[in-house]
């Protein structure tokens, strides 16, 4: 830079000649940071729209804001939303010759896939399965899974198949509706295919409360029709602990309990989520597991079984 005592001498021939090459500087900047830009991939404001219109195009279902300004859902965030609100039932398996496989088409329903935000729980009707998984486009890996530890008898070779084949890589094909259907390709040419069930939670759009209940093995005669027969019910209260502190009185319940299947056999403890009713309005716990009449205001649906004994 220049000092300031010299340019009160010469400032009158300068003063042109800097601005002129101030000028050309600014000139020679600005195109070189056009071509720093294209070159690194960077364009102008032009070729950002028609980029940004050419990715539009590649996928019409990419996150997108409405001019109602509602956002919709990119293809991954559709399916997980599909996959999460629904209760997946196994409905046909098939090995790579296209056969039947017999321990699994023989359950008659009984094979169930739930989808959590960052585990997934399947079973055959007999240990619950909870294992991590990822989701990348439509490739579904899943890990190697903690499970119930119960004897399943007849049920074991299906559960040990239904295992092994969900444990690794598949690629999954869906087809919405209000009855979706997941098709699941595994790693061993095996196709899974099972049919969704809306959630409680997203059928009844509320977070479920959870209540526990011991169920006898022995069922009574429902008080409203004689000829009936009705789950005796009686409900259990645990401390933060997980102890059990409270047992209430056993009580005929007329109603149903979405997932459990009452054998008759066993004395069990069910953790169940109960959901109100949206014509009613929520009434206490305490009132409504003994009172008969609250059954109606409420869907109960197992989440898990705490406890079972065997009857003699």
């Amino acid at each position: 830079m220049v000092g300031r005592a010299r340019i009160s001498v010469t400032q009158l021939f300068l003063l042109p000649s800097i601005v002129a090459v101030s000028l050309i500087l600014g000139a020679c900047q600005k195109e070189n940071t056009a071509h720093d830009n294209e070159e690194s991939g960077i364009s102008n404001t032009g070729e950002k729209v028609d980029s940004l219109a050419s990715e539009d195009r590649a996928s019409d279902t990419n996150s997108a804001t409405t001019e109602s300004g509602s956002t919709t859902f990119t293809p991954k965030e559709k399916l997980m939303n599909t996959l999460s609100r629904h209760r997946w039932t196994l409905v046909r398996a098939m090995d790579a010759n296209e056969q039947p496989i017999s321990e699994l088409t023989d359950i008659d329903g009984q094979g169930t896939l739930v989808f959590n935000p960052e585990t997934l729980i399947y079973s055959v009707g007999c240990n619950t399965i909870s294992a991590a998984y990822q989701l990348q486009g439509h490739t579904l890996s899943i890990e190697e899974g903690m499970s119930t530890k119960i004897s399943c008898s007849d049920l074991d070779m299906a559960e040990n198949t239904l295992n092994t084949l969900m444990l690794g890589s598949s690629e999954l094909k869906m087809e919405q509706g209000d009855s979706p259907v997941l098709t699941q390709f595994t790693n061993d040419n095996v196709t899974l295919v099972w049919n969704g069930r809306l959630t409680s939670q997203a059928k009844y759009n509320s977070k479920g409360e959870t209540v526990f209940w011991a169920v006898n093995a022995k069922e009574v005669n429902c008080e409203a029709n004689g000829e009936q027969q009705c789950l005796q019910v009686r409900p259990v209260t645990y401390n933060d602990q997980g102890i059990k502190v409270r047992e209430g009185k056993w009580r005929a319940f007329a109603g149903e309990i979405d997932g459990y299947q009452h054998d008759g056999m066993h004395e069990e403890v069910l953790r169940l989520q109960r959901y109100r009713l949206e014509t009613n309005e929520l009434i206490e716990s305490d009132e409504t597991t003994e009172n008969d009449n609250d059954d109606e205001k409420y869907a109960y649906v197992l989440d898990a079984v705490i406890e079972s004994a065997v009857v003699e």
